[in-house]
């Protein structure tokens, strides 16, 4: 073990060592600093795509819910319990993939933003 910490003292110790980032603003780094973003040319038809697809996705997942009611409906009036129970299922599904596309659409853009 001493071995190891002589090794890591004579490291540190080293007055020609070079780091990464500098510690003077003067000194130039190694890794120059970068800031990533988009072009201007790509950022707006895809920030576009991105909201017209979260936007149709939720539309989708509510007209599936509106669906569903109405076989509900239809369904426990003309006492058919299958058809009911179909309209019951797609409204939990619908319920499930809303708040999916909305977690992921959430996700999706702020990470998109970050960029920016």
């Amino acid at each position: 073990m001493s071995q190891f910490l002589h090794s890591l003292h004579a490291i540190a110790s080293d007055p020609h060592l070079q780091f990464l980032a500098a510690d003077d603003p003067t000194d130039k780094p190694i890794v120059p600093d970068y800031k990533p973003k988009l072009p201007g040319e790509i950022r707006t038809p895809t920030s576009t795509i991105l909201a017209w697809t979260a936007g149709g996705g939720l539309s989708l997942a509510v007209l599936g819910g509106l669906v569903g009611w109405g076989l509900v409906a239809i369904g426990h009036n003309t006492e058919r319990a299958s058809l009911a129970a179909r309209g019951k299922s797609s409204i939990l599904w619908s319920l499930i993939s809303g708040v999916g596309i909305g977690v992921t659409s959430g996700l999706v853009m702020g990470f998109y933003n970050m960029s920016s």
